[in-house]
């Protein structure tokens, strides 16, 4: 039995995941608009910054700067941490690109949305680091909406596509002092190919040199909805499933993580868990490195 398998198993044991290979599907619900983002333009030749409305996002249940106190905070705290420690220690030397975090799940409705933004909150409060939230769910792209930002502008897919777009020009700082968001940009037919392309290759590699202190978060699609999170999962260093608590099948998390190469380190954060925050939400990460498993 490898290490994803006894993950999965141990989390079916402890009463965190379905054991049924059969359930109910999530409902892949649009994400609530949580308001309105106001985007200012900065001085003559430098970026946009988006202004977004913490108070709002605070009210649907998300973590915000100011509200560092929280049990929400305190639960992605503990999910942090790790990350961090795996992006920036010598210990994950032999993982390429390991500040490049991909979430995903298995299947839509798990809250990997939710928690993309909740984790980029949580790193953009540490003192010594920076993060950058790509909307890479290029197809039902969420993170624009949670935000209440304007979807359809140039994003990750026109860089890709056009040469001409530079990615200053999709960069958009907010008013979280070390948050910059990537939005997904326009549809296009090739997303697959795009994301595949040396376009990525080169992207991925400018991300993940660019800036020392920064990570870098993909909110990808599920994995077992789309190629494309296959093919983003080759280019990362570090993966987040989003398991939704007591629902999602063990089958369908094994297919899942099956899909993802053995080369890089992966984590399970369980989603809307009992005894979580007010919200429903509650969080528990279980990491999967290399040969072994263990409770972070």
């Amino acid at each position: 039995m490898n290490s994803i398998e006894k993950l999965v198993d141990r989390m079916i044991h402890t009463g965190k995941l379905n054991s049924e290979s059969a359930a109910t599907s999530a409902v892949n619900t649009p994400p609530p608009s949580t308001g309105t983002t106001t985007i200012h333009t900065r001085t003559a030749g430098k970026p946009e910054i988006a202004v977004l409305d913490l108070a709002q996002l605070r009210a649907a249940g998300m973590l915000t700067p100011d509200n560092s106190r929280s049990l929400i905070a305190e639960e992605y705290r503990a999910i942090k941490r790790p990350l961090l420690k795996n992006a920036f220690k010598s210990s994950a030397t032999d993982v390429i690109h390991p500040n490049l975090i991909m979430v995903t799940s298995s299947i839509p409705g798990e809250g990997k949305s939710f928690t993309s933004i909740n984790l980029a909150m949580s790193i953009a409060m540490e003192l010594d680091h920076t993060v950058l939230l790509v909307e890479a769910d290029v197809a039902k792209p969420a993170i624009a909406r949670y935000l209440g930002l304007p979807e359809d502008v140039k994003g990750l897919v026109d860089f890709l596509s056009d040469d001409k777009t530079s990615l200053d020009e999709v960069l958009l700082p907010t008013n979280v002092p070390k948050l910059t968001l990537l939005r997904a940009g326009h549809f296009h037919q090739q997303a697959t190919e795009l994301l595949a392309s040396q376009n990525m290759s080169r992207l991925i590699h400018e991300l993940a040199e660019r800036y020392s202190d920064r990570v870098i978060i993909f909110d990808a699609p599920p994995m077992l909805v789309s190629s494309e999170a296959a093919v983003l999962s080759s280019l990362v260093g570090q993966i987040v499933m989003v398991v939704e608590y007591g629902k999602t099948p063990q089958r369908t998390v094994k297919d899942a993580l099956h899909l993802i190469g053995h080369d890089k380190i992966v984590g399970v954060v369980l989603n809307k868990s009992h005894g979580g925050s007010s919200q429903g939400y509650g969080y528990g990460y279980y990491g999967v490195t290399g040969n072994s498993t263990e409770r972070e």
